[in-house]
């Protein structure tokens, strides 16, 4: 199963633990083997870091998603990779582009969303209408 995330870009470091417990009961319970990050914000640097961590414990594919390639040399904790078609979009919408192709991808989607508004919200919301599990932390 492939899982992704969508949170705040100001999600505080005190959701490490909860988030920990979540990404730790996917990975067992959930069966969750592939895991797809963004690169946009705190929520997605917490995922990665948490993820990392448990790598040495558990066995699972991390990748973080790019919207564009970086115009600097950027060190992530795991692979990156572009989605297909993005070199196509123009820079303003690969955001967008992105977020929807990891929806497109997941089973399940993990987000942090504590404002009824915002790219975090309205993605959300999208994978709960394509029938993706949704789970809020």
């Amino acid at each position: 199963m492939v899982c992704t995330f969508f949170g705040h870009r100001d999600a505080s470091d005190s959701l490490t633990d909860e988030l920990r417990k979540v990404l730790i009961e996917l990975i067992v319970a959930g069966n969750v083997d592939v895991f797809y990050i963004g690169n946009s914000g705190n929520f997605d640097r917490l995922v990665s870091s948490v993820l990392y961590e448990l790598s040495s414990e558990y066995s699972f594919t991390c990748q973080i998603v790019l919207s564009y390639l970086p115009e600097q040399e950027r060190e992530y904790n795991f692979d990156t990779i572009l989605p297909e078609g993005i070199e196509e979009v123009p820079r303003r919408f690969a955001i967008s582009y992105r977020n929807q192709w990891m929806i497109e991808q997941s089973d399940i989607v993990v987000t942090y969303v504590k404002r009824n508004y915002g790219g975090a919200y309205k993605y959300k919301e999208l994978a709960k209408k394509k029938g993706k599990k949704v789970i809020e932390v």
